[in-house]
């Protein structure tokens, strides 16, 4: 039986906004979330809040650099960059105490120099401002 792959972000993902670092490279893993997860706009756009559906994900909150918490709704707590404060740029879901969800929509990726992309050899944009 064949072992799904398993995709791991090849540079550090940083705050679109600061620059600052959330996640060092290799930190986090590819994950396709079936039913999505709604994140609300950020407070750069004037937009209405989307619905993801891919995520970096880490199992331990101590895995990030640069993350702070904001706003709580029903079962979803809110990520936000510690430094600026811009957010929401992922969740956790309470009821899953192990998964933290950052959306790449909403962050900055350091792509390595060797030429290796992201997933599937497409570099999500960031959200604009």
């Amino acid at each position: 039986m064949a072992e799904a792959l398993v995709k791991k972000n090849p540079g550090k993902i940083l705050c679109e906004k600061c620059g600052s670092v959330i996640l060092l490279e290799n930190a986090a893993v590819w994950t396709e979330v079936p039913d999505g997860i709604f994140l609300p706009a950020m407070k750069t756009t004037d937009g209405e809040g989307a619905k993801g559906y891919e995520f970096w994900t880490v199992s331990d909150m101590f895995a990030f650099e640069n993350v702070g918490f904001c706003n709580t709704v029903e079962n979803i707590k809110y990520l936000a960059c510690a430094d600026c404060e811009i957010g929401p740029i992922g969740a956790h879901i309470l009821s899953d105490k192990k998964t933290f969800y950052v959306s790449p929509l909403r962050v900055k990726h350091d792509v390595p120099s060797d030429g290796t992309d992201t997933v599937d050899d497409a570099q999500p944009a960031p959200c604009a401002e």
